[in-house]
């Protein structure tokens, strides 16, 4: 296990005082063992303990003396300051919000139009500085801006315990996504950030192969309204509804689905993660309500 940053500051200060007061032979082993002990490279490591309380007079009543726990602070100029930021944020509204690899590749296309347009009035210092603007600056300047509209909070899934048993689980190994008609199901809750009481929810359905994707509101997560809202979607479908996927919540794992399903030869899967390799293909689903539903309208995914 290696020393943290702080621990090889306090090992420095007391090998120091024993280096200095050690012989040369003495200093080689001391060093060996200070350099096996850190890791430093032997330039640095000698360095360090030569430098550690050396007293250096510069004048007849100042004498400096040399401490490597403190930090020489640099001052470095920003490159992208308040100006650049409060431009990019704006930016940033205007795309809804979207992350920094998409924000910085169309950046160049949308800063004329908005200007043409007067939406936005750039110097051209500005101009040349958001131009150049890295994907990873965009998320680092934006970061702030990121935590004050995160909910807290993501999911108001209920799970449903009573048929779990009887519903296969599917795992990631045996799902097969290269033919159409096998969906993944959800729910998006739009309660505005309080989630006491009933609210609308928007029930998404994507298939796995082709990305097809049907949305349908209902008026709260009954049973009953999600289960006439699959039914209806399932009409509008342009291919089979060979099999769906859920999670565990109580909207979907439900008597109404299950007998739906068994009557209709419809496969009818619960979905887990069976490896923490897996875990991001999960996240078809949330990606997909982000796309399709304006973020005022977004909530908390259910």
């Amino acid at each position: 296990m290696r020393l943290t940053v702080k621990e090889k500051r306090s090992v420095v200060k007391v090998v120091a005082l024993r280096y200095k007061k050690a012989r040369k032979k003495e200093k080689k082993v001391i060093l060996n063992e200070f350099i096996k002990l850190t890791g430093y490279n032997r330039c640095y490591a000698t360095y360090l303990l030569r430098s550690h309380g050396k007293r250096i007079r510069i004048s007849k009543d100042t004498i400096v003396v040399g401490d490597i726990t403190k930090k020489v602070e640099r001052k470095k100029e920003k490159i992208y300051d308040e100006i650049v930021f409060i431009a990019l944020k704006k930016l940033w509204y205007i795309m809804d919000c979207i992350c920094g690899k998409r924000l910085a590749s169309i950046l160049k296309e949308l800063i004329p139009k908005l200007e043409r347009h007067k939406e936005i009035e750039l110097d051209c210092n500005t101009r040349g500085k958001l131009l150049k603007i890295s994907a990873a600056t965009i998320d680092r300047l934006l970061s702030g801006e990121k935590k004050k509209d995160c909910l807290k909070g993501r999911s108001n899934t209920k799970p449903g315990t009573l048929l779990k048993n009887q519903i296969p689980i599917r795992m990631f190994s045996e799902w097969d996504e290269q033919r159409p008609g096998f969906v993944e199901i959800d729910l998006v809750g739009h309660e505005g950030g309080d989630a006491r009481g009933d609210f609308i929810q928007t029930l998404d359905v994507v298939d796995v192969c082709t990305g097809w994707t049907e949305t349908q509101a209902v008026r709260n997560k009954a049973q009953v309204w999600v289960f006439e809202a699959l039914k209806d979607i399932r009409v509008h479908l342009p291919f089979d509804l060979l099999g769906i996927d859920s999670d565990n919540g109580s909207e979907f794992i439900n008597d109404h689905l299950f007998r739906f399903c068994k009557e209709e030869r419809i496969t009818f899967l619960l979905l887990i993660h069976s490896n923490r390799k897996h875990r991001k293909e999960g996240l078809r689903l949330p990606r997909c309500h982000f796309l399709l539903l304006p973020p005022a309208a977004t909530g908390l995914l259910a």
